[in-house]
This record gives structure tokens, sequence and C-alpha cells, in this order.
């Protein structure tokens, strides 16, 4: 008998995992190495918050990421959702939250959408924000219920030229990407397409399979399972390459239906005036774990590829997009109303 497979090797195993859930459920920490850095964090839990509901890819990123770093810092991290207002008021909550490395928010580019969507808000949601680490990429595609009897990109947009806004789009709401995404199909195809606002995914997409729509732009991994069954119709992927969990979707440029490459970033942010030494303590644990093969694993198979970055490179993305989109929302008249 080998060692690995010894009962006292299975023994000692099962002990460890078990005072690791004791230590855990009680917030008492066993002694490990953790960064030195680490040391001037608060005893109190560290939030992560999330500005939208519970299942979202946002939340996945939290709730995959977070026990990792509870591991890492020697601290409790609790998944906090602040879900409303397109994700302005969980954002908010950041915003005002001490800059002492207690509080992260964990976002998506909606963020940089919202800066010029409600340019009333009492914060900036790009100035107002310490950018620490991009986390991931994820992609939105084209769908289409089968009565429409359209097969690619192709045949929405001859179809939208034949009878401008006879055709209903949905989306989770004014100004998330999945709205922000058909603006830009729209302004770069030449057609018109009448939205219909929803408040979540869950109503669009109920609506959209009940053929109450009759097109939207999904994340990859919600349309997927519909697609594979047939409820939906893959027209394109709104990216600049193709996807590997649907390798045979063109994208929506190789469709010539206009040039639409709306990848989605995803990104953890810390309270403005965060001293450097912990935004680069977060940006450095935060990137080590996104290496792991679980963590990757976790992310693909919604959809989503991992992605790293520095601080200084983060602010660089979250920068550029914000004014992408500012100039697509000024020339479309898009409107928060």
């Amino acid at each position: 008998m080998n060692a690995i497979s010894s009962p006292s090797r299975r023994l000692s195993l099962r002990l460890g995992a078990l005072l690791t859930v004791m230590v855990a459920s009680t917030g008492l920490w066993a002694q490990a190495p953790v960064p030195a850095a680490a040391n001037t964090l608060p005893q109190a839990p560290i939030r992560l918050i999330v500005p939208f509901t519970p299942g979202t890819g946002i939340d996945l990123i939290a709730r995959t990421i977070g026990p990792r770093l509870s591991e890492r810092l020697g601290r409790p991290v609790v998944v906090d959702n602040r879900a409303g207002a397109s994700g302005n008021i969980g954002t908010e909550a950041v915003v005002r939250a001490a800059p002492n490395g207690s509080t992260l928010l964990v976002t998506v580019n909606t963020l940089v959408m919202n800066a010029a969507l409600y340019p009333q808000l009492p914060f900036d949601p790009v100035k107002d924000l310490t950018p620490v680490t991009l986390t991931s990429w994820g992609q939105l595609i084209l769908v289409a219920h089968p009565k429409t009897g359209f097969k690619t990109a192709t045949d929405l947009v001859t179809a939208a030229r034949q009878a401008p806004g006879r055709i209903n789009y949905g989306s989770p709401g004014v100004g998330t990407p999945h709205h922000l995404s058909m603006e830009l199909f729209k302004a770069t195809a030449g057609v018109f397409v009448t939205h219909i606002p929803y408040r979540g995914t869950g109503p669009a997409l109920t609506d959209l399979l009940g053929g109450q729509i009759e097109t939207m732009f999904l994340p990859i991994h919600v349309a997927l399972p519909h697609v594979k069954t047939g409820r939906l119709v893959a027209l394109g992927i709104g990216s600049d390459k193709r996807h590997p969990l649907l390798p045979e979707l063109p994208t929506l440029a190789e469709a010539k239906a206009g040039n639409v490459s709306v990848d989605m970033w995803y990104g953890i942010f810390a309270p403005p005036g965060t001293p450097p030494d912990l935004v680069a303590l977060y940006n450095r644990e935060i990137r080590d774990i996104l290496l792991s093969d679980e963590v990757k694993k976790a992310f693909q198979v919604q959809g989503m590829d991992p992605s790293g970055s520095t601080a200084a490179e983060f602010k660089t993305l979250v920068e550029a997009d914000a004014k992408r989109w500012a100039g697509l929302i000024k020339t479309q008249g898009i409107t928060a109303n």
C-alpha cells in the first residue's frame, strides 16, 4: 500500500479539510504565510460588492475568486450583492467606502456606459474608482426566435431594411451591454429595429423564447443551451473572433452584418484614494488566482475567458472604453429614460 492511498493519509486529508471548514465557519484563521502588505488590512471581512443580482457572470467571478482570496490573505471574504439602477447603487457604495482595502467592486463594462448615460450621478463611475485588475472577457451573441425564419445575421439585416421598426429586440434594460451592442449593430448595419427594455435578462429571455420579441444580444453562456435545443437561432457573435463554444458561428463582421465588436470586460475596482501598496497587493493576488486551472475552467464553461492585467493597463482599457461608448450614446441619442 503506498503512502497516498494509506488509511492514515486519507484520515489526515479529511481532518485537514474539516479544519478548513471549521476555521472558515467560525471566522478564526489558521496561521499561514500571507503577504506582508495584508497585515495593513482591517480585521473585518473583505467585501466584494457585486452591483447586480446573484447568478450573473459578475456574481460568478466574485464567488469564484472570493474563497481563494480569503485563503491567500488570511481574512474572511464575503460577496455582497447590491443590485439596482443599472449597477449604480452597488458602485456608489464602493465609491463611498473607506479606502482601506476592506471593500472592492466586482463589475462589468456597464460601468463605463453608465458614465455617459447618467450624467447627473453624484459620482463619476470612471473617475471616482481605482482600477485594480481585469479578470476576464465575455462575449455576446446575436440570437433570434426560430419563427422569424432568420438563419444568419444577414437575414436579419435584410428584413429590418425591408420593414424598418417592425422587428423588436429586447434587452435587460437601458444602458446594458445587450442594449448598446444592438444600438451599435443598428448604427453600423444601417438598420432600425425597435428596443423593448426589460428589468433583467430573465424576463427578456422569457419573452424571446416565447416569441413576443424577435431578437436580442445574449451572453454566450445564457444563449448556448437554447441554441443547442433549437429554441433560439444563433446569428453571429459580437466579437473580433469566433468562440470555442460555438466555433461554427461567424462574427458579425464576417457575416457582413455590421462592424460590431462588443466583448465585455469584467474587472475589480477599489474606492478612490486606496493606497498603491494595497492596490498592488490585490492585483498580484487576484492575477495569481486567475492562473489556476480550476478557476480557468469555472470561467470558461460560462463563456468567459480569464485575463489579468496590471492596474495601469486596466485603467487605460477602462478610460478608452468609456470614450468609445460615450461616443455611441451621443451619436445614437440614447438616454436612460
